[in-house]
């Protein structure tokens, strides 16, 4: 047998001491080089208080930033320190169960809700999620159940319309619009009146400024029927409560109930939790004589109890617009005026302060070109029923 050769001992001391040497620096000097993975996370979600261009929510994509909205401030939205049970319903998670089946579906809905921002971008992208594939209705268009519509502040600071996106599609991703005059200003982005909103971005170049706006405190909350939450308005900025909001440079809450706007007492559980600069109540439309008789003095001294010194408008029914050719209905219009009349006569006469009326005459006109149906709204009749509130609004809130 041959002899087993052995390696000189000397390399392998070396070759020993080297290893050692090696992790002796990782063990003793390396940590002082490597920031703490809970470091880490400190800087990372600070960086867009370092940096607005890396803000969370922000993405680049196909040259277009998206800022996420579900991460900025809404306005018509009450109670936003409540759990919800998707993040743009009306009302908190606890409504669920507590309000009617219908009202609670309808609260989905993001009628009234409104985006401001400040951007310097020469386009506006947006791209949303739509709760309902029922994009349209026979009587409202797409723009006005589905839409995001668009206004911003002129050289003067009044709000005029800019653009709305036209949906064909459940998800709905576009350029709403570009060659825009260049510089920075405020804009609003009101959102769909009929549908629910599951997500929705804002679009700007990547080079320009996006500032998110807070939302302005005192709302005026307007409690109704399908005519408050928008039928049959052309797109959400020509409903009255979103006209009368521009008028007033105002926030405005949306609580309108499509068919079921009727003054019950557990909606009014919800309006008493809002610090409002007004409430309008405007459920005639949903309600007879003898509804309005049973629950119209409970509701505002609901509210009268806890707010003493939050002014209460009235709002009698308006007319349909061919109901001069239709006895019957004619009558029913009279006999919810007279009901609501009487009952504001036995508030006033409770002591109850604070009160204006509101008569429903002519709400849309007398032309009767103010509706769609003879029931909902058109543009025009929404401007018409906002110069009637105007004025009344205008002495509730001390703004004379």
């Amino acid at each position: 047998m041959g002899s087993i050769a052995f390696p000189p001992p000397l390399p392998r001391i070396r070759k020993f001491f080297q290893m050692k040497i090696r992790w002796f620096v990782l063990v003793a000097v390396l940590p002082w080089f490597v920031v703490p993975v809970e470091a880490q996370e400190k800087v990372a979600g600070s960086i867009g208080k370092l940096d607005p261009e890396m803000a969370t929510g922000r993405t680049v994509e196909g040259g277009v930033a998206w800022y996420d909205v579900a991460e900025q401030n809404i306005e018509g939205r009450i109670l936003p320190d409540q759990e919800r049970a998707r993040w743009f319903d009306r009302f908190p998670a606890s409504a669920n169960g507590s309000v009617t089946s219908n009202v609670w579906n309808l609260s989905r809905h993001s009628a009234g809700m409104m985006v401001r921002f400040k951007t310097d971008s020469t386009a506006l992208h947006a791209h949303y999620k739509l709760l309902n594939s029922n994009l349209a209705m026979p009587h409202m268009p797409a723009t006005g159940v589905s839409g995001v519509d668009f206004y911003a502040r002129d050289g003067e600071g009044n709000w005029r319309w800019v653009q709305v996106t036209r949906p064909t599609s459940q998800e709905v991703k576009t350029k709403v619009i570009d060659s825009l005059a260049p510089g920075m200003r405020e804009y609003a982005a009101y959102l769909p009146l009929y549908n629910g909103i599951e997500s929705l971005k804002i679009g700007v170049s990547p080079d320009s400024k996006f500032e998110q706006l807070p939302t302005r405190e005192k709302p005026i909350v307007f409690y109704g029927t399908s005519i408050t939450h928008g039928a049959c308005a052309s797109r959400p900025g020509m409903v009255h409560t979103a006209i009368l909001g521009r008028r007033f440079d105002q926030p405005v809450v949306n609580l309108g109930f499509s068919g079921n706007g009727k003054m019950d007492a557990e909606v009014g559980e919800f309006l008493v939790q809002v610090d409002a600069a007004v409430y309008v109540i405007d459920c005639l439309p949903n309600m007879n004589a003898a509804m309005v008789s049973e629950k119209c003095v409970p509701l505002v001294k609901q509210i009268r109890k806890a707010k003493p010194n939050t002014p209460i408008v009235l709002v009698e029914d308006r007319r349909n617009t061919n109901s001069w050719i239709l006895p019957a209905r004619d009558a029913h219009h009279t006999a919810n005026h007279q009901a609501l009349q009487e009952a504001y006569k036995t508030l006033l006469a409770d002591g109850v302060t604070g009160l204006h009326y509101i008569a429903g005459d002519e709400l849309y006109g007398t032309d009767g070109d103010g509706a769609t149906d003879g029931s909902h709204a058109s543009d025009l009749g929404f401007m018409r029923q906002a110069d009637v509130f105007d004025p009344v609004l205008r002495k509730a809130m001390g703004n004379q």
